[in-house]
């Protein structure tokens, strides 16, 4: 639609987080909806440095919670009163935050930064955004279910009306209406090993289907494994060396000997697609 509100993401690069380390999980039977449980500052409703603190709170309690065990905040997305959609673990990433690993398995989650007490309303926008996380979600994995904490674990939240919300449908109000989720980019798999078997022996600098190669470094980088100053669109030597790095870990698959030799294969490539947004072709 011209002129429609576009969705209002707040990544976890602009948050300045790196990416998370929670389990990967591409897809579930839909999506759970959950409130903070705890007082939350009206001052959200007027400032939006305001949300972004609080968001930023909850991650930092949750891996100060040594009796979960958590490994990043504990949702895939939050959404404050401004309309932004938070990214918490993200795409494609197992919650924490459903009660138990079986709820975990089966629906991602999103929460409104609302509470038991001080902010206890979702406004419009804030309905709008956890609906943009829906659409999100399911663009990439999700079913179509759409339920509370509540529904299958013994708590109060999502609160009564955000779940009264929810028993509706959890329909996007009037006025929120965004235009589509961006696309994922898309890495083949046949671009990428033909660049990982032919940069290295190449000229300083030479690229093979830079593009794709980009988007493999930039997941490396984010793994931690590739430096910066190599994420150049070329699969060289130290690029290769970083692939058989992700290959070896228990994220990209736990390879030994030549099965991890730095060319990417499909299951270490789309599990690296999964934790950092991206679709992988044959």
């Amino acid at each position: 639609m011209s002129g429609a509100p576009t969705l209002k993401l707040v990544t976890r690069a602009q948050l300045g987080w790196p990416a998370s380390a929670a389990p990967t999980q591409t897809s579930t039977k839909g999506v759970k909806v959950h409130y903070e449980g705890t007082e939350v500052s009206p001052r959200l409703l007027t400032d939006h440095a305001e949300c972004i603190a609080e968001w930023k709170a909850i991650r930092k309690s949750h891996l100060a919670n040594t009796a979960e065990g958590y490994s990043d905040i504990a949702y895939n997305y939050g959404a404050c009163p401004h309309g932004y959609l938070l990214e918490g673990r993200g795409i494609g990433r197992r919650t924490g935050a459903n009660g138990n690993q079986d709820l975990n398995k089966a629906h991602y989650a999103i929460v409104g930064l609302v509470g038991s007490s001080g902010l206890t309303q979702p406004n419009d926008a804030m309905l709008g955004a956890i609906r943009d996380g829906i659409e999100l979600l399911r663009a990439h994995g999700a079913g179509n279910e759409i339920k509370g904490h509540r529904d299958g674990y013994a708590t109060a939240c999502p609160g009564g009306p955000l779940y009264a919300w929810v028993q509706k449908g959890a329909p996007r109000p009037a006025g929120t209406v965004t235009g589509p989720a961006p696309a994922r980019p898309k890495v083949s798999l046949a671009h990428v090993v033909y660049a990982a078997r032919h940069d290295p022996a190449a000229a300083q600098g030479h690229t093979t289907h830079k593009a794709e190669v980009l988007i493999v470094e930039k997941a490396l980088k984010a793994e931690g494994l590739l430096p910066g100053q190599y994420v150049d669109g070329s699969f060289g030597t130290k690029t290769v060396t970083a692939y058989a790095r992700w290959q070896r870990s228990p994220a990209g698959g736990g390879y030994t000997g030549s099965d991890a030799d730095g060319i990417p294969g499909e299951k270490s490539l789309k599990l690296l697609a999964a934790r950092h947004g991206f679709t992988v072709t044959t």
